[in-house]
């Protein structure tokens, strides 16, 4: 009866092949159902039932701190070592408990303590199903997907996820407010049970459809003598790498989601913004998270997961940051921009997160001995997720009726003016913790070693700028929309954790919208008029004080990025160089940017894009000397000052390349007083 249950003894090729669907495909209904029973829906769902931010930091710690049921369940997969049917037989009734918990409204009293109570108890029994279910699958998975493409594979799964995720929680939300329109009183909180109801109807149950026909391959014997059950679960602690991972999956638990479970309560309390509203910046967030995914799969794939872990986290941390500031203290005109920013920069933070964390655990756990070290890894994350929001719904409460305020106060013989600068009220007191600990978190990162990993600066540096280690542009990321004009000269300069990943997500998405115009029309005035577009779309601060400073920064990113239309379109230098270099001056100088900064920022653009693109350097020096002589010409500019503009361009590049690369380019320059030049700076 349960022999599509068993383990296989081999898994040939076709069988992974089609596992390998089914696991994506399991990953998006599960992720659909999981949209619309958490975050924002759920903690509306508890507020309507009566919930306060003890209990709703009580509902998100739970599913976490059932996860010390890994434990026993460790000795029951490798007692049984059929780990599918382990994972199946408990998620079916995992999936199932979602369907009292939507009746509540039907058989209690609303708003009430045994309301909530009876929510908080099937959720406990929930999650102790979950982690035994956890406890097998990862062991499962992690002997199943080959390790090379561990980061590719998820990202795509995880897109696939989140797409789903996204088309079913927003539609959940706008049926929840449409029903809230058409409804009143008790009846209310009926539009959640619906939604509920359907969802682990026909999503929550697919999951478990879907895992049985993922095959799973036979464990491999345990070597001789067999340790004991006690050597099994200390066999993590024992490894000093894995300790370390283990340390600090704690307490970034434990950071992170002291801030994270109160968002949604923030926006729907604080801010008085409607479910739709929420979901909506939600979806955004997961817009980004889907864009960024495929990025950092392959960056995960080429540099490490603890890199881009690092990274990603420090972004994160900034966001948590900067919620303190939507409000001074009340919403005004910032809040909703600074919202979208903040929801952006979360998805593509979260993306590397979360997939950083679930390939480093897959990577440093040994074949054969996984399942104790990835339910060791999976406990710690949970604990500390657990502890989290325990102790960030304690200080919600504390910080509910305290306010800090920071103000500048004029005073003249005839007035008294007092200017807010910063008002911290109730959970922006739990932002600021939740940042402060985790910029301290971040520390036990340089502790663990990965195998194969790269630095954090060549990872930026593969997103900013050419690099020995990482010389060529690996994302085929769509353009998108975002707040590209940060000063990213003063961004490096300024000591805030995430700032770095500000600066190089930034200037990553310039260059990817140049190189999507470029590789659309190849070619003169078509070329100029493709970069045109694009860069005013991109270019949405419009200040041209502030566009002045940063001139040479945005048309070297241009440039850059359209250089790599190379990858997709072979071209020869002469059909690239000249184009690129005319029609970056050309769009930049539209946007309000003085051709000579054009000339400067594009001539450094065009040569790291060649030397990315395996261009000769040489010839890419010569079609930008006679491209800024053309641009003179029909600028206006004195001939000689454009080319020495542009030679100084592509020095500076140069040289950042290395003495190889400095030493072809300048053999190139129009005179002897460029190599003087060169000498002095050295």
């Amino acid at each position: 009866m349960f022999k599509f249950l068993t383990p296989k003894p081999t898994i040939s090729d076709k069988d992974l092949s089609q596992g390998l669907r089914w696991l994506a495909l399991e990953g998006g209904f599960s992720q659909g159902f999981f949209s619309i029973t958490t975050s924002g829906f759920l903690a509306a769902f508890a507020l309507a039932l009566g919930a306060n931010n003890l209990q709703i930091g009580i509902l998100a710690a739970i599913p976490f701190i059932m996860q010390i049921v890994q434990l026993p369940s460790i000795w029951l997969v490798e007692k049984i070592r059929w780990r599918k049917a382990i994972a199946v037989l408990s998620w079916v009734p995992a999936q199932l408990l979602w369907i009292p918990m939507a009746l509540i409204p039907y058989f209690m009293d609303i708003p009430g303590r045994g309301a909530i109570s009876m929510l908080l108890l099937l959720m406990s029994c929930r999650g102790l199903l979950s982690a035994m279910c956890t406890t097998a699958w990862n062991g499962w998975i992690r002997d199943l997907i080959p390790q090379s493409i561990l980061g590719r594979f998820f990202s795509r799964r995880l897109i696939l996820a989140t797409i789903i995720g996204m088309v079913f929680s927003l539609g959940a939300a706008f049926f929840v407010d449409y029903w809230e329109s058409i409804t009143t009183g008790g009846d209310v909180i009926h539009g959640y049970t619906y939604v509920m109801l359907f969802g682990a109807i026909f999503l929550g149950l697919a999951s478990p459809v879907m895992m049985s026909l993922i095959p799973e391959p036979l464990m491999q014997p345990p070597p001789a003598p067999q340790p004991s059950m006690g050597q099994r679960l200390t066999a993590p602690l024992k490894d000093r790498n894995f300790r370390r991972l283990l340390q600090f999956l704690l307490v970034w638990g434990f950071a992170s989601n002291l801030a994270i479970p109160f968002f949604a309560v923030y926006m729907l309390v604080r801010l008085g913004f409607p479910l739709a509203l929420v979901i909506g910046f939600s979806i955004l967030s997961q817009v980004f998270n889907i864009i960024f995914l495929r990025v950092w799969g392959r960056y995960v794939d080429r540099f490490g997961s603890k890199v881009i872990l690092s990274i990603c986290a420090s972004l994160y941390l900034l966001v948590i940051f900067g919620w303190i500031f939507t409000t001074m203290p009340e919403k005004y005109f910032m809040t909703i921009p600074l919202l979208v920013v903040l929801h952006i920069f979360m998805g593509i933070a979260t993306a590397g997160v979360n997939l950083a964390v679930t390939t480093i655990g897959l990577k440093m756990a040994p074949k054969g001995e996984s399942t104790s070290y990835l339910a060791g890894a999976s406990l710690a994350t949970s604990i500390g997720a657990g502890l989290g929001p325990l102790c960030g719904g304690l200080v919600a409460d504390f910080f509910a009726t305290r306010q800090l305020n920071l103000t500048f106060t004029w005073v003249s013989p005839d007035t008294i003016a007092e200017i807010p600068a910063l008002s911290i009220i109730g959970l922006d007191f739990l932002f600021g913790i939740a940042f402060i600990f985790g910029v301290i978190t971040l520390g036990m990162l340089a502790g663990i070693k990965e195998e194969g990993e790269a630095t954090r600066e060549v990872v930026l540096e593969s997103l900013i700028y050419p690099s020995r280690e990482a010389p060529r542009q690996v994302s085929s990321a769509p353009t998108y929309s975002l707040l590209n004009n940060f000063p990213f000269s003063y961004l490096k300069h300024i000591p805030l954790p995430g700032l770095d990943a500000v600066l190089g997500i930034t200037a990553y998405q310039i260059a990817e919208m140049a190189r999507a115009a470029a590789s659309a029309a190849i070619g003169g005035q078509r070329l100029t008029r493709r970069l045109t577009v694009a860069l005013e779309k991109m270019l949405i601060w419009k200040d041209k004080e502030a566009l002045d400073k940063h001139a040479v920064e945005i048309s070297r990113e241009v440039a850059r990025g359209a250089m790599h239309a190379a990858d997709k379109k072979p071209l020869p230098v002469e059909g690239l160089v000249k184009p690129v270099t005319s029609g970056v001056v050309e769009a930049t100088s539209k946007a309000g940017v003085d051709p000579m900064n054009g000339i400067l920022g594009a001539s450094k653009g065009v040569i790291q894009g060649a030397s990315e693109t395996g261009m000769d350097l040489g010839e890419a020096t010569i079609k930008t000397l006679e491209a800024a002589r053309e641009i003179a010409k029909k600028t206006g500019i004195p001939p000689e000052e454009a080319i020495i503009q542009a030679a100084q361009g592509a020095l500076q590049a140069a040289e950042g390349l290395g003495p190889q690369a400095a030493a072809e380019i300048v053999e190139y320059l129009p005179d002897e007083a460029f190599k003087k030049q060169r000498k002095k700076t050295k």
